[in-house]
């Protein structure tokens, strides 16, 4: 609302006649009720306070980045939401503190989880004459997300050049170790003394197999971090499953692992890269069985959303706590004795190369369930519709 029009209706007031009087608070009340829809339209949360630092207006964007509603905030003090902040320097024009809320984040944990960046403006500062402040709240999570997948990025990058340095620096020379191993063993061979032909044999085996671990744990790094692009063709998630079971047939066995299937009946093919493919089932099977260590359950089932099929692993081994689930696709990070903490690394860039989505639900003691989403081949693109404005308010 313009102030010349409301400076002109308080010196017209005396001489105002009752039409004339109703016709300007109808204004009055439209140009309010105009700024009002405005304020409530703003992606960004707007907080009216008074002299005592207590709300008087909120939008509704302020009502879902702190979990209040207006009605029940009227009155309150901003206090209560935002903590931490000298609100009687704020409103004082105190430099020292204003300066500190220029631009300022913070983490909120309810109704949910977001990054808010937000700003106080005392209106002493706009007029002398006003009381009170208005506080500017932006959702930056996403913002936040869009940098820590850039650090990401940046980081997988580094290691991939000092993957290829790896390769050749060591890999020559366990293929040498290797070779001259075998050779070893050949002479050992000729030995008479077959106590001790027995016991250099020994240490020949534990060595070999210590140069094939760390020929495994290069292949996989490399694996990790120089993909292949896909090349995708028409599958289906069960036959692949399926397979990979069948390589794994020996180790189900040993370890007494009962297979429950569910595949859903009607699945559509989906458009991936066979090998990489089975290359996730096994990594994430895998992981299964070693979770169960006294035999178990694995249980596999198959569905279809709108845009994606998927295949759930589930077993119920030990499971994992907060801390260990934050951690799965940390480089290196492993709690078995052999992992090489690279395989749900070269899960996620498979899945994230088929444009597809990983769901983990684990419980300490219960188990894990791991719910792997391809994108259909017939629904690419969706077309969404815009949100109402009632579902926006709920």
């Amino acid at each position: 609302m313009k102030t010349g029009f409301f400076d002109r209706l308080v010196s017209r007031l005396d001489h105002l006649d009752k039409g004339s009087l109703q016709s300007y608070f109808l204004r009055l009340a439209r140009e309010k009720g105009l700024m009002e829809t405005i304020f409530q339209a703003l992606a960004e949360g707007i907080i009216v306070l008074d002299a005592e630092a207590r709300i008087s207006f909120a939008n509704r964007a302020s009502e879902q980045f702190l979990g209040f509603s207006e009605r029940d905030a009227m009155g309150v003090p901003i206090a209560r939401y935002l903590k931490d902040i000298q609100w009687d320097r704020v409103l004082d024009l105190d430099e020292g503190e204003w300066s500190t809320l220029v631009r300022r984040e913070i983490e909120v944990t309810y109704p949910q989880r977001r990054f808010l960046e937000f700003y106080v403006v005392p209106l002493s500062a706009v007029e002398e004459s006003e009381d009170g402040a208005v506080v500017i709240l932006r959702d930056v999570t996403r913002e936040r997300e869009s940098t820590a997948e850039s650090v990401e990025s940046e980081r997988v990058h580094a290691l991939s050049l000092l993957a290829a340095g790896v390769a050749h620096e060591i890999g020559n020379p366990l293929n040498s170790i290797h070779i001259h191993l075998q050779l070893l063993n050949r002479e050992i061979g000729r030995l008479k003394d077959e106590q001790a032909r027995e016991e250099l044999r020994e240490l020949v085996e534990v060595s070999g197999r210590e140069v094939a671990r760390l020929d495994e744990i290069i292949r996989q790094f490399l694996k990790a971090l120089r993909p292949s692009l896909p090349n995708r063709k028409p599958h289906r998630l069960k036959g692949l499953m399926e397979e990979t079971l069948e390589a794994l047939a020996m180790e189900l066995e040993g370890r007494n692992i009962l297979v429950e299937r569910a595949y859903a009946g009607e699945v559509p093919p989906v458009l991936v890269d066979a090998g990489q493919v089975k290359q996730v089932f096994y990594n994430v099977t895998k992981n299964a069985l070693q979770a169960m260590e006294d035999g178990g359950i694995l249980a596999l089932e198959t569905g279809v959303e709108d845009r994606f099929v998927w295949l759930a692993v589930e077993d119920n081994g030990c499971g994992m706590d907060s801390e260990k689930l934050g951690a799965i696709y940390e480089p290196y990070h492993t709690t078995k004795q052999e992992g090489t903490g690279l395989g749900m690394m070269i899960v996620q860039r498979i899945m994230r190369d088929h444009g597809g989505e990983i769901a983990i639900n684990s419980e300490p003691g219960r188990g894990t369930r791991l719910t792997l989403r391809f994108p259909r081949e017939d629904a690419r693109m969706t077309q969404l519709n815009a949100p109402r404005m009632e579902e926006q308010d709920a």
